[in-house]
């Protein structure tokens, strides 16, 4: 699970270089930063006089800094919203720009090359043109209202004039001097939300690497079926209740002689900085409830997205208010948002809330090429590549460029790594085993505008507005639900899934075969849905969207459920007979469920093996009347989850190449399940040693005895001073600074570490990656409660604060807040908000004034 902190290999390549830069003027960054750190902090009262408003705009903040946008027209509220992001958050929309348009060596430097090169390979920003050409005149202006609101605060001010890192970066050449917004950077980073969101990729290219050491059947073990007791998210209420899967047909032994050039395209995906987070732990929660569960009689709805953490965080509260709520001016919506995105992405406005979780849906395919100079074969004949150059500028450097080259199905993203010799000058022969291009094809790169669908759901005003709104959301596919304040609940499968004829979408396939090639997307009316189930619960988690009555292939690489089925159980959880009824206060303490039904199916089997000695008796014994939760300060935690670690090691790191050794997340749970009992299974024994055949309890005992000696090196001997949190620990690390190695600039930037509760399959989603150790890679980056019988009641917070610029009262002010499981206030009323007012910044349209 990679995220732009110490956790990406390639972000860090290019920051040493940085460090060595920097380590030269530490003294001058220690005089920099006592002068300059509170340069940039924005102006949150008084006025600002505006040429291009047509009317004034009041940006109401409260004590944590959290702003409410009024206007009496969208193209003011947007422009508001562009000022207001740039104020606290430039720095970040800057990165981001540099990010998906490939050009982060104009910021930090050559070794970005690598990251820089494979946004353009993809062609995010060329998409983003395309798209923004297809959008209708109204959603142009609110873009454009956007960009000038943006323009608007950073015009004449130099990069130190807005964040610090501009500062700390200009110590090594000239002050950065921003550019203007544009539309298309918007829509490009809704490119870089939906790769980091793009489904199973990385699983296809994993079960091809797999096969390294592995037979395919044994590749299938590790990928198994989602467990049969976990419940789907539609069940039976649903639509497409009819029909049944047949065998679907792979190709992995094609696949298995592409090895080399699927490794190729496995490290060019490695070196993009993953904006939201990859792997096993990027994910969410989300459920809904209807009022005959709640308290209030009223649906509730709750959503916390897992992503990577990050300084500052992903998101970005806000409000957006109409002053008078009209056809003509008809946003009245809060909640989270992403700087340098017009709207709001998950909230709720006056009538409905909706949530969003991430659905898994496989739209990407890997086709293996047959290249051959600058051509390819495609149905026994040759057809010409398509090649465009990129030109790369470079921070104290001189330019250079690449030969993008494409096959009819996508990119090839196989030329991006110089270990596969000449591919990248086009000479690659296809006449070996082995020598294969990989290209994508991936919904994404077809010009399809989602930003639609944010402006849609922010003034959607019941089920039918939803799901209109909904079939806009054409990329990142993911799971919508629904509650509005008459009572109604739902749930909504969106995005653009293509229809499979032959595969489907585990294993990479051959691209010289038109009998691979997609034959359109799935009809959103044919899209998973439901209204009003009998139950009155939604959930989702991940998990499996429908079973397989359904007919079409949504994809097979989703969670195996054990969030969502936990979650399904307390929501439907009877007392004294009757339905439990919830409460915010109730919903909210949900979202913090440490429960870890992997322990639950491994401690009796852990606790059923003698281990001899007193000594790692001692360790073993805190698992005894343990109730399976994982707070911080848990010694039974702790021993638990390096048993696991070590257990995963111990059982499968001998049978897999070292880039596919297990995270130990929620898959690993189901694969676990799969292999308990079975004490003898091929998978138990050590494939290193000869001889002899490892079973079940041995690699137990020895999971457990590992766990013990290594806690009473890094703990203590007393199993009782053990704490799951010292283990687990989360650090909030600035994307570009705040892994420099100089200590003096990552304290100006980075904040923590922090002891946190939960863990990776859990409620309380705060994943770590067993392969390398506790520390967390994926948290829930927002937590938010919608009561819709009354919206000043909701709750909410998020990772960090609502400010991008270090040591500025609201950088991490809700960090503490969240690590304990708190929540803020939500109010939206405007009579709640003036009452919780500490900052009135007005800006003042001078449109027709002489004065």
């Amino acid at each position: 699970m990679h995220s732009l902190t110490r956790h990406n290999g390639p972000v860090r390549r290019f920051l040493i270089v940085i460090s060595a830069l920097l380590a030269a003027v530490l003294v001058g960054v220690a005089v920099l930063a006592f002068i300059s750190v509170r340069k940039s902090f924005p102006d949150t009262a008084g006025e600002v006089r505006v040429s291009s408003l047509n009317s004034d705009v009041t940006v109401k903040r409260d004590g944590k800094g959290i702003p409410q946008i009024y206007a009496d027209d969208p193209e003011d509220l947007f422009f508001g919203q562009g000022f207001v992001h740039a104020q606290d958050r430039f720095y970040e929309m800057d990165f981001r720009r540099h990010v998906t348009a490939g050009r982060l060596a104009e910021l930090v430097g050559k070794n970005a090359l690598d990251t820089a090169k494979y946004a353009p390979t993809l062609g995010w920003r060329r998409v983003a043109q395309q798209e923004l050409a297809l959008l209708d005149d109204k959603t142009v202006a609110l873009l454009n209202a956007y960009s000038r609101g943006v323009n608007s605060y950073i015009d004449g001010k130099t990069g130190s004039d807005l964040s610090l890192e501009y500062s700390i970066l200009s110590l090594t050449g000239p002050d950065y001097r921003p550019e203007p917004r544009t539309p298309v950077d918007s829509l490009a980073w809704i490119k870089a939300m939906a790769w980091d969101l793009r489904s199973n990729m990385s699983d296809e290219i994993s079960r091809v690497l797999s096969t390294e050491k592995l037979t395919v059947d044994q590749v299938e073990d590790l990928y198994p079926d989602h467990p049969k007791d976990h419940d789907t998210i539609v069940g039976r209420s649903g639509n497409l209740d009819g029909g049944t899967f047949g065998p679907r047909p792979t190709e992995p032994g094609l696949a298995r002689s592409a090895v080399a050039s699927l490794t190729s395209a496995q490290k060019g995906a490695a070196a993009l900085p993953a904006l939201l987070g990859t792997g096993d732990g990027i994910g969410s929660n989300s459920w809904v409830v209807d009022g005959r569960h709640t308290t209030t009689g009223k649906p509730m709805l709750a959503n916390d997205p897992h992503l990577a953490p990050s300084m500052p965080g992903i998101w970005y509260q806000v409000g957006l208010h109409c002053r008078t709520v009209s056809k003509a001016c008809p946003y009245n919506v809060a909640g989270f948002s992403f700087s340098g995105l017009p709207g709001v992405v998950i909230g709720h406005n006056a009538k409905i809330a909706w949530g969003v979780t991430t659905m898994y849906a496989d739209v990407a395919d890997l086709y293996l090429e047959k290249v051959d100079g600058d051509t390819y074969e495609y149905d026994g004949k040759k057809v010409a590549l398509e090649l465009r150059r990129e030109t790369f500028k470079v921070a104290g450097g001189k330019a250079t460029s690449i030969i993008v080259r494409s096959t009819q199905h996508g990119p090839i993203l196989s030329d991006l790594d110089d270990d596969i010799a000449n591919v990248g000058a086009g000479k690659q022969s296809t006449t070996t085993t082995g020598s294969y291009a990989v290209a994508l094809r991936w919904t994404a790169l077809t010009p399809q505008p989602t930003i639609k669908a944010v402006f849609a759901l922010d003034t959607a005003q019941n089920w039918d507005d939803f799901r209109a709104a909904a079939k806009l959301f054409t990329v990142p596919s993911q799971n919508l639900i629904y509650a509005d304040v008459d009572g109604n609940i739902g749930y909504q499968s969106p995005g653009t899934i293509p229809i499979r004829t032959k595969g489907d979408g585990r294993w990479p396939v051959p691209g010289w075969d038109s009998a691979y090639s997609w034959k359109g997307s799935i009809p959103f009316e044919a899209l998973p849905t439901v209204y009003n189930p009998d139950e009155g619960v939604i959930v989702t988690a991940n998990n499996k969207v429908i079973g397989d009555q359904y007919p079409l292939n949504l994809g097979a690489d989703t969670a195996p459920g054990y969030r969502s089925q936990r979650i399904r159980d307390l929501l439907t959880a009877k007392v004294g007979g009757k339905q439990k009824k919830f409460s915010v206060h109730d919903m909210s303490r949900l979202q913090m469920d440490t429960y870890s039904a992997n322990a639950e199916q491994l401690v009796p089997a852990l606790l059923d093996v003698p281990l001899g000695s007193r000594y790692y008796r001692q360790g073993q014994d805190t698992l005894r009347g343990w109730d399976f939760r994982q707070p911080a300060d848990s010694a039974a935690a702790a021993y638990f989850n390096v048993v696991w670690k070590n257990l995963v090691e111990l059982t499968f790191h001998d049978e897999l190449p070292k880039s596919e050794w297990p995270d130990g997340g929620e898959r690993w749970f189901n694969v676990m399940r799969t292999i308990l009992g079975k004490p003898n299974s091929p998978w138990w024994d050590d494939a290193t040693t000869s001889g002899r055949r490892e079973t079940r309890d041995e690699v137990l005992a020895e999971a457990m005895r590992r766990a013990r000696d290594e806690l009473t090196m890094i703990q203590s001997r007393n199993p009782r001073e053990w704490s799951w949190g010292r283990l687990h620990r989360l650090t909030l690390v600035n994307p570009t600074l705040g892994d420099s190695g100089v200590g003096v600039v990552d304290r100006l930037f980075n904040r923590g570490p922090y002891d946190v509760a939960g863990g990776g399959g859990l409620v309380d989603a705060t994943s770590w990656d067993a392969s390398k150790g506790y520390e967390v890679t994926a948290v829930p980056s927002m937590r938010m409660v919608v009561d819709l019988a009354n919206l000043d009641r909701s709750r909410w917070i998020q990772l960090t604060g609502a400010s991008g610029h270090a040591f500025q009262a609201h950088y991490n002010d809700q960090t503490e807040l969240w690590v304990d499981g708190q929540t803020l206030p939500w109010l939206f009323s405007a009579k709640a908000v003036e009452g919780a007012d500490d900052d009135t910044l007005t800006l003042v349209s001078t449109r027709g004034r002489t004065s």
